[in-house]
């Protein structure tokens, strides 16, 4: 019998990357939800005919519930995750059925890891955080840190040419990010910072070289620690060209936080960086980088290991992130009932698998130690 995986939010440019990925790399019947029947039929026929549309709203929990009981696997990526709750998590749990989502937000995740018992009980495995950063990233640093026989520090650096060819949701959640102060691990203890503070020039490989990220609000601020007994966490965000880094931080820092927390005025912010970035990304491209380094001991001595990546699409990249965990999900070659974060979930051999299979490489060295 054929497999059913649902994609919520499925017409848009994450969930469709994520289709894209199902239909290369498994047998699936995916079935893409969307409130706008057009945009979601567009995509359906591109991608042929393993997808199809179905037209939804997720305020409608009878048509949701039953969408979801006729599935095997339900990939949430509705966003921005910042405005939802763990409705869609929770029936897939009362309905024994897996999930995966490309969620972003702190506030979200640490609502879906607090079903981790409930989806246990349940024998369904859920996986939250699975695009690209978070996601991929995860997985990366689980790869730095095995390296290790003790880590010490996390420093984890993403870069987005422009818009990232994600569409106007990922603004969304870039200025959503900016609302308010967060806690991170620094040196053994929870310390509160700014977001879009402490610039740090970090080298990327090419063809984005040396460039300016900032302190930003991700899942993995929490989710790292909680995983691995480290000291520190760095999680750090950038944007190509350089000049969207220097207006973000002038709203992050010079806005009243009152507008910040106003949808309409974030609605705002979102449209015009958008319109922006459809002229930049014809110069910069749609690109992402992440960089990775682990710092701790090995053999006794101080080491320092470094993983890099670069692909010039990413909602491409994030499809290959989700996709991957879904196709093993749906063979069965991860089974792991609870929710996870990503780097809590996926062994790195499989996870090196899945991406060699879909042509994303990872670079790995070793760093020198400074004296």
């Amino acid at each position: 019998m054929t497999e059913q995986v649902l994609i919520l939010g499925g017409s848009g440019r994450i969930g469709s990357s994520v289709a894209a990925d199902l239909v290369a790399h498994t047998q699936a019947q995916v079935i893409l939800t969307g409130r706008h029947e057009a945009a979601g039929m567009s995509v359906t026929q591109e991608l042929g005919s393993k997808v199809k549309f179905l037209g939804l709203d997720l305020a409608d929990d009878s048509v949701l519930r039953d969408a979801i009981a006729s599935c095997n696997l339900v990939i949430h990526c509705a966003g921005p995750f910042h405005y939802r709750d763990d409705r869609v998590l929770k029936l897939c749990i009362k309905e024994g059925v897996n999930y995966l989502d490309v969620s972003d937000h702190p506030s979200y995740t640490r609502k879906a890891l607090d079903c981790r018992e409930e989806a246990a009980a349940a024998g369904v495995t859920a996986i939250v955080n699975t695009g690209i950063f978070p996601g991929i990233s995860n997985s990366m640093v689980r790869q730095c840190v095995e390296q290790l026989d003790e880590t010490d520090r996390i420093h984890l650096s993403y870069l987005v040419s422009g818009s990232g060819g994600s569409g106007v949701t990922v603004m969304r959640t870039t200025f959503l990010g900016l609302q308010k102060p967060f806690e991170v691990w620094i040196d053994g203890q929870w310390q509160e910072i700014k977001p879009y503070s402490d610039r740090e020039v970090i080298e990327f490989p090419p063809p984005y070289g040396r460039t300016g990220v900032y302190w930003f609000d991700m899942p993995e601020a929490f989710t790292l620690p909680e995983t691995f007994p480290v000291k520190t966490v760095i999680t750090k965000f950038g944007t190509v060209p350089d000049f969207y880094n220097y207006l973000t931080w002038s709203v992050a820092h010079w806005w009243p936080s009152s507008w910040l927390r106003n949808r309409y005025v974030i609605e705002f912010l979102a449209r015009v960086s958008h319109r922006m970035t459809d002229v930049s990304d014809r110069f910069t491209g749609v690109g992402v980088a992440i960089r990775s380094e682990a710092t701790g001991r090995k053999d006794g001595q101080p080491a320092k290991f470094c993983s890099t990546l670069v692909h010039e699409n990413t909602a491409v990249a994030a499809g290959y992130g989700t996709g991957s965990l879904a196709e093993l999900v749906l063979t069965g070659k991860l089974k792991k009932p609870g929710v996870w974060a990503v780097e809590q979930a996926l062994p790195t051999d499989l996870f090196e698998h899945t991406m060699q299979s879909r042509g994303l490489n990872i670079h790995q060295e070793w760093l020198p130690q400074k004296n």
